[in-house]
C-alpha cells in the first residue's frame, strides 16, 4: 500500500499518544504493528453526535448524547472496590455519573464546573439513574468535531487499560494528520475508478473513520468494499486462468462402449434434466484439452453419483482409470457396493481400498492398480497414499469435498506423473451462490436442483413436547407398516450448561416405549470405536434394527433407503445446514418420509427462523441463503477456507451487487491482460502479489 518511509508504515508505538505499552496492547489484542494495521480496522457503527437529548428526557437502556456542566467528582470507598462518581446537570436536571476503573486518571482529567459533551448509556439502578463509563470532552473542543463519530470493535483488555473509543479517535485523528494524498497508492485500475466514479483511496480512508455526513461515509464504504472484492475475485479468477493456461487436460475425446451400454442396457430410470445438463458440461470438460475442476452441487438424493459413474465410464472408454474418495468407510462401501452393482456384466473392475485392507489383499489391489487391471478404485483418505499408484488415473471424484484438506487433495494431483487428473468435486451441502463465487470462484459449477422422478418430497413437522405420545404412536405404526426410523440428538453425556435431551437418557426412555423384546434399537455416537460404530450402523442398514439412536456423526454417510422417519431431538440447537443435511438421510425410496422437529415450547428468535424455514421448504439452496443471513459467511459448515473470506468491510449477503461488479470488471482485465503486465496494472498487480505472499493457499480450493 505505501513506501517503505512512508507515515503509514511507521510502527504503531512511535505514534503520539501511543507508547511502548500501549502498543503492547495494540499489538497483542488488535494485530496492530505499525500505522496501516491500525487505519485497517473499520468502524462497524457511527454515533450521531448531531442529536443532544435533556436528561429529563433519558430512559433505561437510551445511549444518549448530553450537554451540561459537572458540577462534582467524588471517590467512593466500598467494600470490595472503589469508584469514581460525579454529578452532571442540564438546564433540565440532574444525572449521576460513575466510573468503576481508571477512576485516579480520569479524576485527573476532567475539570469540575466546566461544560462538557457527554455520550453514554442510561442505568437505572434501585429507580435511580445514571451513566456508567461515559465519554466526555470538553464543549468548545467537541464542537469541533464530526458529527458521525467511529466506533470500533474492542477488547476487555483494551477497555479496562482505558483505551476506549475516545483514545482510539485521538490517536487516528493525529495520524490522519499527517497523512496525506500522495501516501496512497491508487490499486485499482484507472479506468475502473472512472467508470465507476470512486473517491480516492486517501478519501476513502479518511472518510470512512471520520466522515462529515453520510455522503462521504457512503462514498469511502463503497469504494472500499469494491477494492476488497475486486482483488479477491481478481485473485480467484487468475488463479483459474493461469491453471488453465498451465496445465494440460488429459483429452477424452471418444465416448465409446463402456458408456453407451450403460445408458443403454443398465440405466433402470430417466436422467432428469439436470443431470443431463451437468453430463453434457463434464463431456466438454474432459474434451476441451484443459484439466477439469469441477464442483459439483445437488442435494441429498439428486443423483450425483450417477452423474460421477457415468464421467468415470468416459475416463474408461479413453483408456484412463478413475477414482472415488469418500470421507467415511461405511459410505465408501456403499458407493462400491451400488457401483459394483451398477456395472456388473459390462467387464469393468471395481477396487476398494480403506485402512482395513490389509496384507496379501492390500498388496494385490496395488499390483492391479498399477497394471491397470482395476478400472475405479473406490476407497477413504487410503487412496491418497503413496504407495497407491495408477497406470493412468484419468479422473478423480471427491465426495463430500469438504471433508478432505487442501494439502490432502493436492496429493491426487501427483498421482500422474505428466499430465493431471481431471477432478470432479461433489458435495451434497448446497452453497449459497454469493458464497459459491467467492470461495469457490476458480471452480466451473454445476449444480443439479432437480430430484429423480418418483421421490417424494419430504414431510417436515415441527412438533413440541406436549405430542410426544402422539409421535410413540405414529413411530409404532411406520415400524408396523416395515419401515425404519433415525433419532438424532445433540449431545451424548449430561451438561451442566446446557438443558439438553442427551442420547443415553433418550435412549433409556425410548425402551419403555419399546422393549427390547418387540423391538432392535441401533445406538451409533462419535465416541464409539470405528468398527462399533459400523457394526451398529450395518444393523441398520441391513434391517436388523428398526431405530436408530444417534448424534450428528450419521449427517454424511448413511443410505438406508427403507427409512421413512427422521426425528431430530433439540431441533432448535442445530444449525440450518445440519438439519438439512439430516433430513436427507431419510426420503431415498419411494414411500413417503417425515422429518420431525423436536423443540421446547420457547425458542430464541433465529431457533424460530431456522425451524419454519425447514418446515417451509425441501429445497437446499434457498436454506442455504437464509443459512447465511442468520450466521455469516464465516461460519458456514464446511465451507470456509483459510484466507478467503477474511473481509474487512465488505459483506458476502449485502453487498453481492458490489461483487457481481469487482468480479464482472476482474474478468474483464483478466482477459486482455491475465498476468496483469501492462504498465498501467503496475500497482494493481504490485498490491495482489502482496496479498499472494501473506497467503499462498488462497483460491487453492480443489
Amino acid at each position: 500500500m505505501t513506501d517503505f518511509h512512508s507515515p503509514l508504515k511507521q510502527k504503531i508505538e512511535f505514534v503520539k499518544g501511543v507508547g511502548e505499552s500501549r502498543a503492547e496492547l495494540f499489538r497483542s489484542e488488535l494485530g496492530v504493528h505499525h500505522v496501516e494495521d491500525l487505519i485497517n480496522i473499520f468502524p462497524f457503527r457511527y454515533d450521531d453526535r448531531s442529536v443532544f437529548s435533556l436528561i429529563k428526557d433519558v430512559r433505561n437502556g437510551d445511549s444518549v448524547q448530553l450537554k451540561g456542566t459537572l458540577i462534582s467528582l467524588e471517590k467512593v470507598r466500598g467494600k470490595s472496590r472503589s469508584r469514581l462518581t460525579g454529578m452532571f446537570k442540564d438546564a433540565s436536571g440532574f444525572i449521576e455519573l460513575t466510573w468503576f476503573q481508571g477512576a485516579k486518571w480520569i479524576a485527573d482529567s476532567l475539570k469540575v464546573n466546566q461544560e462538557y459533551v457527554l455520550f453514554g448509556k442510561v442505568n437505572v439502578y434501585r429507580g435511580k439513574r445514571s451513566i456508567p463509563h461515559p465519554e466526555m470532552e470538553l464543549a468548545a473542543k467537541a464542537e469541533q468535531k464530526s458529527a458521525f463519530l467511529p466506533v470500533y470493535g474492542s477488547t476487555e483488555i483494551l477497555n479496562r487499560k482505558n483505551i476506549g473509543m475516545r483514545t482510539r479517535r485521538n490517536i487516528l485523528e493525529h495520524i490522519f494528520k499527517l497523512l496525506r494524498e500522495e501516501h496512497f497508492h491508487e490499486i485499482l485500475p484507472v479506468q475502473v475508478t472512472k467508470v465507476l466514479k470512486l473517491c480516492s483511496r486517501y478519501q476513502a480512508y479518511r472518510w470512512i473513520h471520520f466522515p462529515q455526513n453520510e455522503t462521504e461515509r457512503s462514498h469511502a464504504a463503497n469504494r472500499l468494499k469494491f477494492e476488497e472484492l475486486f482483488f479477491l475475485q481478481l485473485r480467484i479468477l487468475q488463479v483459474k486462468k493461469i491453471r488453465e493456461k498451465k496445465l494440460k487436460g488429459l483429452v477424452f475425446s471418444t465416448v465409446g462402449t463402456y458408456f453407451n451400454k450403460f445408458y443403454q442396457e443398465k440405466l433402470t430410470f430417466e436422467l432428469t434434466g439436470a443431470q443431463k445438463k451437468v453430463i453434457k458440461e463434464i463431456r466438454a470438460d474432459m474434451g476441451s484439452k484443459i484439466q477439469m475442476n469441477r464442483l459439483l452441487q445437488g442435494d441429498v438424493g439428486s443423483g450425483k453419483t450417477v452423474v460421477a459413474l457415468m464421467s468415470m465410464l468416459i475416463t474408461l472408454d479413453n483408456g484412463y482409470q478413475a477414482c472415488l474418495l469418500a470421507p467415511t468407510e461405511i459410505l465408501a462401501q456403499q458407493h462400491f457396493k451400488s457401483i459394483s452393482e451398477s456395472v456388473k456384466g459390462l467387464g469393468i473392475h471395481v477396487g476398494f481400498l480403506s485402512g482395513s485392507v490389509k496384507g496379501r489383499v492390500r498388496k494385490e489391489l496395488f499390483k492391479f492398480l498399477r497394471d491397470g487391471h482395476i478400472h475405479i478404485l473406490i476407497g477413504t483418505h487410503a487412496i491418497l497414499e503413496d504407495p497407491v499408484q495408477f497406470k493412468m488415473l484419468g479422473l478423480a471424484v471427491t465426495d463430500e469435498q469438504h471433508r478432505f484438506g487442501v494439502a490432502q487433495r493436492a496429493k491426487l494431483w501427483m498421482k500422474n506423473e505428466d499430465v493431471p487428473p481431471h477432478i470432479l468435486v461433489m458435495t451434497a451441502t448446497p452453497i449459497p451462490r454469493t458464497l459459491a463465487m467467492t470461495t469457490y470462484g476458480d471452480l466451473d459449477v454445476s449444480v443439479i436442483d432437480e430430484l429423480p422422478p418418483g421421490r417424494k418430497p419430504i414431510q417436515t413437522i415441527h412438533r413440541t413436547e406436549g405430542d410426544r405420545m402422539r409421535i410413540i404412536k405414529f413411530m409404532k405404526k411406520e415400524i408396523a407398516d416395515g419401515h425404519q426410523i433415525y433419532i438424532v440428538y445433540p449431545l451424548i453425556e449430561e451438561s451442566e450448561t446446557l438443558d439438553l435431551e442427551n442420547l443415553q437418557q433418550g435412549y433409556e426412555e425410548l425402551l419403555n416405549y419399546f422393549p427390547i423384546s418387540d423391538y432392535k434399537i441401533a445406538v451409533v455416537h462419535g465416541r464409539m470405536k470405528a468398527s462399533d460404530k459400523d457394526m451398529e450402523m450395518q444393523r441398520f442398514v441391513n434391517r436388523k434394527a428398526q431405530i436408530m439412536v444417534a448424534t450428528t456423526v450419521i449427517e454424511v454417510g448413511v443410505d438406508v433407503p427403507n427409512a421413512s422417519v427422521m426425528i431430530i431431538e433439540n431441533a432448535g440447537r442445530f444449525g440450518l445446514s445440519q438439519l438439512h443435511q439430516l433430513r436427507g438421510r431419510v426420503g431415498r425410496g419411494a414411500e413417503q418420509s417425515f422429518c420431525i422437529l423436536m423443540t421446547k415450547t420457547s425458542l430464541t428468535h433465529y431457533a424460530r427462523e431456522r425451524i419454519k424455514t425447514m418446515c417451509r421448504t425441501n429445497n437446499g439452496f434457498e436454506i442455504a441463503e437464509v443459512d447465511m443471513k442468520l450466521r455469516g459467511p464465516g461460519d458456514l459448515e464446511g465451507t470456509q477456507q483459510s484466507g478467503i473470506l477474511d473481509l474487512k468491510i465488505a459483506n458476502i449477503v449485502s453487498d453481492i451487487k458490489i461483487m457481481q461488479t469487482a468480479r464482472h470488471f476482474a474478468m474483464d482485465i483478466l482477459t486482455s491482460d491475465p498476468t496483469l503486465e501492462a504498465p498501467a496494472m503496475i500497482q494493481t498487480k504490485r498490491h495482489l502479489d502482496k496479498m499472494k505472499a501473506k497467503n499462498k493457499n488462497w483460491g487453492r480450493i480443489s
